[in-house]
């Protein structure tokens, strides 16, 4: 599986509100491993939550005070949603036109979209597990419904499923809060967790998916029983504790999507300065230097929404030098 990726790639959100533009940086800094730009500063319904909700099939989804909130039937937000998704898919054929190889597509896993968006009663779709196994199945068909828009608009691409859960830990542990702030929701049974990722990830029909958190503490082990293809994660937030459950994935042939490089503006090391903490993991971990370039993929830490234009091109290109410098000095 290991490949159909490539070195670097970035890992979805930018800034601006140009889709065109956004397409051109994400298409241009990695011509090898290009991705769908999502641009959260055009408001409700570009941000991470209301763009996947925007998916949904037969569950809609509509913005209160409080966030996003399910509703009886599309509304101007569902519609918004689905209209500047349709601008971004048109903006990415453009630029893509002829390109053949693997290409990034990220929406909201179905952990963190049921700890994000609420019941009618106000509580979190978290709260009524009957809630949350019919939201990960409107997520899966909307999310199948997507993929094949993506094969049809550019056709000799491989799309690689990101599915963006930030929240994952948290709902593995009970710490989500509830609507009154006062406690937190139940954590959720981890063969319940497993289980909902593997149905929402099989709907890509043997194609590769990733699972994305820039939260700490990854639940690699999980993951990868899930069947996810790869874990992409703020490498940044990685302690000695990881070190087992990373050198088995590794073994077991799961990519490592390693954010290495800052999500904001920030000074940037050399591209080898950059990624010496990852030849500091291989080391410790007694894996063979040759795997590094076969096992590991170089992206920021976390999307790059919040940097201002300039720092995130340099951070795509960035990305793409440090990846170089892992290949061709592993040791």
């Amino acid at each position: 599986m290991n490949d159909i990726f490539a070195p670097a790639t970035g890992i979805g959100s930018l800034p601006g509100q140009d889709a065109r533009e956004a397409a051109k940086t994400a298409t241009g800094s990695f011509e090898d491993f290009p991705f769908l730009p999502e641009l959260p500063a055009r408001g409700p319904g570009a941000d991470m939550i209301g763009r996947t909700a925007g998916m949904l099939v037969e569950l809609y989804a509509r913005v209160e005070p409080s966030g996003w909130r399910l509703g009886d039937r599309p509304g101007r937000d569902t519609k918004r949603a689905r209209a500047w998704l349709g601008e971004d898919l048109d903006a990415l054929e453009e630029f893509t036109q002829g390109y053949e190889g693997p290409l990034k597509v990220q929406a909201v896993g179905p952990w963190t979209l049921a700890a994000a968006l609420e019941l009618r009663s106000g509580e979190a779709v978290l709260s009524d597990p009957g809630a949350c196994r019919d939201l990960a199945a409107s997520l899966a068909e909307g999310l199948r419904l997507h993929l094949a828009e993506i094969r049809r608009r550019v056709p000799g691409s491989r799309p690689v499923l990101q599915l963006d859960e930030p929240s994952l830990t948290a709902v593995l542990r009970g710490r989500v809060r509830t609507a009154s702030g006062y406690r937190t929701h139940r954590a959720v049974d981890r063969q319940i967790v497993e289980a909902t990722l593997r149905e929402v990830a099989g709907v890509h029909d043997g194609g590769p998916v990733v699972v994305h958190s820039c939260a700490p503490d990854v639940p690699f082990a999980l993951l990868r029983r899930a069947g996810v293809a790869g874990v992409s994660f703020d490498f940044s937030l990685l302690t000695e504790r990881d070190d087992d459950a990373i050198g088995e994935a590794v073994e077991g042939g799961t990519r490592l999507f390693a954010g290495v490089v800052p999500g904001t503006d920030a000074a940037l090391s050399d591209p080898a300065g950059s990624v010496m903490g990852v030849r500091t993991l291989w080391r410790r971990l007694g894996l063979r230097p040759e795997l590094l370039a076969e096992a590991v993929t170089v992206t920021p830490a976390c999307g790059l929404a919040g940097a201002s234009p300039d720092y995130a091109r340099r951070a795509l290109a960035h990305c793409v030098r440090a990846a170089r410098s892992l290949a061709d000095n592993p040791e």
